[in-house]
């Protein structure tokens, strides 16, 4: 029969030298792949034992291999057994498991796998979808908390990413959301489970490990944590003032918004970020202008020569961002800039600032279970995926200071999907789901597939005709979204909002507006940038809230004002 090794993490107490062995009666119950064996009785008494056992590990008889179940010690010290993948006729018959404890009295718990999972992944991006596919492929059946507020938008900073033209096997190039549709797509047709929430709470110092998200906890063997990185901050007097009012760190979001059309604009920053984002508001801009803080630019030599020959951008060179200035109308005009070699400071006329400074690894559930550079980025094990935390791995730019590639961070997801699916299998926890042969997986129908015409009795609605008509004859509360093609985040928080819709159906009605298709709508409603939703009753504005935000925000207004 297949034993943990000495080395498992379940192995706490060790092999006593006079074992007092205690008995567990069970019985298998169903021919399922999940929870196959449940404790039935444990005697607490030396008296009440069936039999001795001089060994730990013996597991469980007639069986084979075996899988964990847990009980406790007085001393919470912890040993687990139950059976994996039992035959048509092992059911209801009743089997013994001895194991020797020592002089220790052990206390009864109801106790099974129900509800311990094979694997949990936190984050998404290249990282986090590729060890789902991995994980998924291997039947371990992942769960995937996406998250989009910690680092973001789910999807990682290819939801902000245009034309991604390095990535394998598109020669003609992909944009940065398209890729991650896909990606995402591929994991859930191999049966891994997505739930669009951050996580706010880990416990890694006990075993089963504890996940717990804005909705749900789960218990879980293994973890894999890919939750990227955060675009940084200046942190200028008013910066937060104009955040969404001109100043952003998405150029793909925001920089088709009617705000920025035809304006002067700048971006900070000297890599490719910065000089990609530069590059791409030339499609909307009259004149953009990179500040670069230092005497050149760091980004790659192919985007140098397409920032430096581009008629259309002006690249300032030992400039550093003091504030910015606004008109008397309360509006973004400008920002005071300083020549960092005299001390000289000016005033550059822009109409918006756009940040491509560089990222902060989100490790912070982190701190203090698993070992941390001096950055905070997660430390692992022989350029692999392993933490200093067994049973727990890293992937992506949470562990990846110098790289920081989309292809880069997808194969740290690989690595660390194959060391978790090692893991379990060596400590012998692993269940494995099976797809049916026959089910394929069902893709849903796009709006634009069901919304061809206008519906007063529809809950969901786009474009400017259904908005005008319901704005004027709708006794409902009237939530409207402001997305543009090319925004991550409106990705993000269209199946959020559509989940919420659906909780209020013949309560509330909803409509998307794109803001390139009907930029007069946009215009006219003040919408600075994308996602961005506004709330209207009897043809009264009752709230705006832009960006992307917890679902329960949602859910309490529309229950508040339907």
């Amino acid at each position: 029969m297949a034993m943990a090794s000495a080395a498992s993490p379940y192995n706490g107490l060790a092999r006593p030298a006079k074992p007092n062995a205690e008995t567990i009666i069970g019985s298998i119950s169903n021919c399922s792949s999940s929870v196959i064996f449940s404790l039935s009785q444990l005697p607490t008494s030396p008296s009440s034992s069936h039999s001795l056992s001089s060994s730990l590990y013996c597991g469980l008889k007639l069986i084979g291999r075996c899988i964990p179940v847990q009980y406790e010690s007085s001393s919470s010290q912890r040993r687990t057994w139950a059976v994996e993948k039992p035959t048509q006729g092992m059911l209801g018959r009743r089997y013994v498991a001895r194991a020797a404890v020592g002089a220790e009295e052990l206390q009864a718990t109801s106790v099974s796998l129900k509800g311990v999972e094979n694997l949990v992944i936190i984050g998404s991006g290249p990282a986090g979808y590729t060890a789902a596919i991995y994980a998924a492929r291997a039947n371990l059946k992942p769960i995937i908390f996406e998250g989009y507020q910690a680092g973001g938008v789910a999807g990682g900073q290819l939801m902000t990413t245009t034309e991604v033209e390095n990535f394998p096997g598109f020669p003609d190039g992909i944009t940065g959301p398209d890729l991650m549709d896909r990606m995402r797509r591929q994991a859930e047709r191999w049966g891994a489970e997505l739930f669009q929430e951050d996580v706010e709470h880990v416990d890694l110092k006990n075993r089963p490990f504890t996940i717990r998200s804005s909705d749900r906890e789960v218990k879980c063997h293994s973890l894999i944590v890919a939750t990227g990185a955060t675009a940084r901050r200046l942190g200028f007097p008013r910066e937060k003032e104009f955040w969404s009012r001109g100043i952003s760190a998405c150029a793909i979001c925001d920089g088709a918004s009617p705000l920025f059309k035809g304006q002067e604009l700048a971006v900070v920053g000297g890599g490719d970020t910065a000089t990609e984002e530069a590059i791409y508001l030339t499609k909307y801009a009259r004149h953009v202008h990179l500040l670069v803080r230092k005497d050149r630019l760091r980004a790659s030599k192919a985007m140098q020569d397409r920032i430096l020959n581009n008629p259309s951008v002006t690249v300032h060179f030992c400039t550093g961002v003091i504030d910015v200035v606004s008109n008397d109308k309360g509006q973004m005009s400008g920002v005071l800039l300083e020549d960092l070699n005299t001390g000289k400071q000016w005033i550059l006329d822009v109409r918006g600032l756009f940040y491509g400074i560089g990222h902060m690894p989100n490790s912070q559930i982190l701190e203090g279970q698993v070992e941390l550079d001096s950055a905070g980025y997660v430390v692992v094990k022989n350029s692999g995926a392993n933490t200093s935390v067994e049973g727990v791995f890293a992937a992506g730019d949470l562990q990846d200071p110098e790289w920081r590639q989309a292809v880069t961070a997808a194969g740290s997801g690989c690595m660390a999907a194959l060391s978790a699916e090692r893991y379990l299998v060596k400590n012998n926890l692993l269940i494995e789901f099976h797809q049916p042969k026959t089910q394929e997986t069902k893709e849903d129908l796009t709006e634009k597939d069901v919304q061809m015409g206008f519906d007063i009795s529809r809950g969901k609605h786009k474009g400017q005709y259904a908005l005008r008509k319901l704005y004027h004859e709708s006794p409902r509360l009237i939530c409207v979204l402001y997305t543009s093609p090319t925004c991550g985040p409106c990705r993000t928080l269209k199946p959020i909002l559509n989940k919420v819709i659906d909780e209020f159906d013949n309560e509330v009605h909803c409509v998307e507006i794109d803001i390139e298709e009907d930029p007069e709508i946009a215009e006219a409603a003040g919408i600075m940038g994308t996602p961005c939703i506004q709330f209207f009753k009897n043809k009264e504005k009752l709230k705006q809230i832009p960006g992307v935000k917890m679902k329960r925000e949602y859910q309490e207004f529309i229950a508040a004002n339907k």
